[in-house]
């Protein structure tokens, strides 16, 4: 079960980033809650954990919905208001470097990323990242959202290209468990707060990029980049540059993307 004592004593620290945590049973979407609760005047670093939602929203307005008590779904709330817009463009790839730490460390599985923040074990999905920007009364702010695959058996994964712990933790070991949802939680906090913390101070995001690269499944492969549409580029994913965009060498030459769907291709 989520154990809101559990996650705020391991969480809510003086001079750390999380300000709030809150659990709730049951949500709509909590981005949606958070971006509310942003423009009512929420303080930064609160954070929402639902045992259930049922209007959760992926990329490009996707929805997804998991059985109760079988997933992660949280949002942070972030008003970086010291750093310049254009480098907002990281917290969800930040949040991404964040899972894949936490999973490697909570739940020993060697857990990577595919460009821009989908974190996958083996090639397939664990976890998703959907970042929002909020405009409210006291300037704008950002909401993170991230959904991790725990307890889902193989008949409830939302797609067959999707995993969970469990499965993941089965696979090595019949008869053997995933970690705790609490557990998971408050490591991909504490990843994010040092992320975070980090991104924060830095003058320009280069070793970002460094540290995201030596995480990622994408580059270097032969990748299709899906593009508002129905446009399809394909090539080969050679390099993240100091935004996080993805740079693809095309026959065409090299195109830097800022969004999109990546599909990784047989080489």
């Amino acid at each position: 079960m989520l154990d809101v004592a559990v996650l705020r004593r391991e969480l809510l620290r003086p001079g750390g980033l999380w300000s709030t945590v809150d659990v709730v049973e049951r949500t709509g979407s909590t981005n949606a809650d958070l971006a509310a609760a942003a423009r009512a005047g929420a303080p930064a670093g609160s954070v929402l954990v639902t045992d259930f939602q049922d209007a959760g929203r992926g990329r490009q307005g996707r929805t997804w919905v998991a059985p109760r008590g079988t997933s992660i779904a949280l949002s942070v709330l972030l008003r970086p208001a010291e750093v310049e817009p254009s480098r907002w463009t990281w917290l969800p790839l930040l949040a991404g470097l964040a899972v894949v730490e936490a999973l490697r460390r909570a739940a020993d599985v060697p857990a990577l990323l595919k460009w821009p923040n989908d974190v996958l074990v083996d090639g397939l999905k664990v976890c998703g990242i959907l970042a929002e920007r909020v405009e409210t009364p006291t300037g704008p702010a950002c909401v993170v959202g991230m959904g991790v695959n725990v307890w889902l058996a193989a008949d409830e994964l939302p797609v067959p290209t999707a995993t969970s712990l469990a499965l993941l933790a089965q696979a090595r070991e019949p008869g053997s468990r995933p970690p705790s949802r609490n557990l998971v939680i408050a490591t991909v906090l504490a990843a994010f707060e040092l992320l975070y913390q980090r991104w924060e101070v830095l003058e320009d995001d280069t070793p970002l990029a460094a540290s995201y690269l030596r995480r990622s499944d994408t580059l270097g492969r032969r990748v299709r980049v899906h593009l508002a549409g129905d446009v399809t580029v394909e090539g080969r994913a050679e390099a993240l540059d100091a935004d996080g965009r993805l740079v693809v060498r095309t026959d065409s030459g090299l195109q830097t993307f800022g969004a999109g769907d990546v599909v990784h291709l047989r080489s």
